[in-house]
C-alpha cells in the first residue's frame, strides 16, 4: 500500500493520514494527473507496477516505474504486450522494469493472458476505462476478483460472464457514495496466525476484519486438510467484499495435494502452508511454477531454507513436497530479502527445537510492517 500511495503522490494525488487506520485521498479525475518530476518507485510490489502500467497506459503522460533490484528482475511481458496491443508505448529493459510508459489513445481489445494471473487481468480493466470501445480478457483459470467487486464500488462498469470480463470504455472513476470505504484486512497475512496456530498444539487464533473473499480463502482448505479446525463468520460487507472472522485452533496433523487448479487462490499462502507441513503432517504442491518469478525464486528458495531449518523438504520443477515427519532443529537461514519467506521461517522457528536466526527479515515490513510487534503479542 505505502508503494501505490507514494506512486499516486508522485502523480500529483493527494493523499493523507488522517488517524493510524485512516487515509484521505482527494481525488481530482483524470485532468489532476500530472506528469512526474522523477521516475515512480514500485519498491517491492509488483501489483503496484503492473496495476498502475495498466492505469497509466490510458493517459496522456509518459512515465517511468521502476522498483527494487528484485522487482526489476520480474517478468513485465505479460503486461506489456496487451497494453501495447490497446495502443500504448511501453519500453522496458528486455520485458523488465524500469517502465517507460507513453499513454494516449487506446482502443478495447480481446485478450486471453497466458497465465492464471489477477494482476494481468487487473491491469488490463483499469486500461480499458479509458480506451474507445470495450476490453474483454479470457482468463483460462478463475482469479482473485478484487477489482470486480472494487468498480461498482467507484461507479464503473465491468461485467462478468464465467471466466470472462468486459469493460466497456471512456469511464471515469468517482468516490463511494458514503464518501468512504473499509478496505477489509489482508487474507495472505491472517494466514500466517492461521498457519501457526494450526501447526502447534494447544494454539488457537482468533483473526478478526478479516477479507473473506472466496477467492482468497484457498489457504482455510488447504489448512483443513493439514488438520486445523477452522470456524469463519461474517460480520458485514463492504465494497461487495464480505468481512469477517476466522477462527483456528490445531486439530491434528494430516496431508494436503494442491495442484493447478488450487495455485490461484492460495499462491501467496503456500510458503506458510508449507511452514504448516513441516511441523507436522506433509504438504505436496505442484503447478506452481509462477513461485520462481516472484520476490525470489521462492520453491528453491524455500526448500533450502526449510532444509538448513532441519526440515525433510523436496524441490521439484513446479512445486515442493514437505514432510513433517521430524522435528526442525531450527538455524540460521537467509529470507533472500522476501516477506513471504520471512513468516514461512518464523513459522517453522515457533516449532523448533532449537533458536531460529532469519537474515533480511526486514523485507516482512513490504506486506506486514507490524508482524513482529504481533508475533509478540501472540507468542505466550
Amino acid at each position: 500500500m505505502a508503494a501505490t500511495m507514494a506512486c499516486f503522490r508522485g502523480l500529483g494525488v493527494s493523499i493523507e493520514a488522517a488517524g493510524p487506520d485512516l487515509i484521505v485521498i482527494k481525488g481530482g479525475g483524470w485532468a489532476a494527473l500530472r506528469a512526474p518530476t522523477g521516475p515512480l518507485d514500485a519498491a517491492n510490489s509488483g501489483t503496484t507496477l503492473r496495476l498502475m502500467a495498466g492505469l497509466l497506459a490510458g493517459r496522456p503522460l509518459t512515465v517511468t516505474m521502476t522498483g527494487d533490484a528484485s522487482l526489476r528482475r520480474r517478468p513485465m511481458g505479460r503486461v506489456i504486450e496487451p497494453l501495447a496491443a490497446m495502443g500504448a508505448i511501453i519500453g522496458s529493459d528486455q520485458g523488465k522494469a524500469p517502465l517507460s510508459i507513453t499513454g494516449g489513445a487506446l482502443a478495447g481489445i480481446e485478450w486471453r493472458p497466458p497465465v492464471a494471473s489477477a494482476q494481468i487481468k487487473s491491469a488490463l480493466m483499469l486500461a480499458a476505462i479509458s480506451a474507445h470501445g470495450s476490453t474483454v480478457v479470457h482468463e483460462i483459470q478463475a482469479t482473485r476478483d478484487h477489482s470486480e467487486f472494487a468498480f461498482p464500488a467507484f461507479g464503473l462498469q465491468a461485467s462478468i460472464d464465467g471466466l470472462n470480463v468486459t469493460v466497456p470504455g471512456d469511464q471515469e472513476a468517482t468516490a463511494p457514495p458514503s464518501g468512504a470505504l473499509e478496505v477489509p484486512g489482508d487474507a495472505s497475512s491472517a494466514a500466517a496466525w492461521a498457519a501457526a496456530a494450526a501447526a502447534l498444539p494447544g494454539s488457537e487464533v482468533n483473526l478478526t476484519g478479516v477479507g473473506l473473499n472466496p477467492r482468497r480463502l484457498g489457504f482455510v482448505n488447504a489448512l483443513r486438510s493439514l488438520g486445523a479446525d477452522i470456524t469463519i463468520e461474517e460480520t458485514h460487507r463492504t465494497g461487495g467484499e464480505s468481512v469477517g472472522r476466522i477462527h483456528v485452533r490445531h486439530g491434528h496433523h494430516g496431508h494436503a495435494t494442491l495442484g493447478a487448479a488450487d495455485v490461484p487462490d492460495l499462491i501467496d499462502e503456500l510458503p506458510v502452508l508449507a511452514a504448516r507441513a513441516a511441523l507436522g503432517g506433509s504438504l505436496e504442491v505442484s503447478g506452481a511454477s509462477e513461485l520462481r518469478v516472484k520476490e525470489s525464486d521462492r520453491i528453491a528458495q524455500l526448500v533450502n531454507g526449510f532444509r538448513t531449518l532441519g526440515v525433510d523438504a523436496e524441490e521439484r520443477p513446479d512445486g515442493f513436497v514437505i514432510n513433517g515427519r521430524r522435528r526442525p532443529t531450527g538455524g540460521q537461514v537467509d529470507a533472500a530479502h522476501d516477506h513471504r519467506l520471512v513468516m514461512a521461517f518464523t513459522i517453522v522457528g515457533l516449532g523448533a527445537t532449537g533458536p531460529t536466526l532469519i537474515s533480511g527479515a526486514d523485507a516482512v515490513a513490504v506486506s506486514y510492517p507490524a508482524f513482529v510487534e504481533d508475533l509478540g503479542r501472540l507468542v505466550s
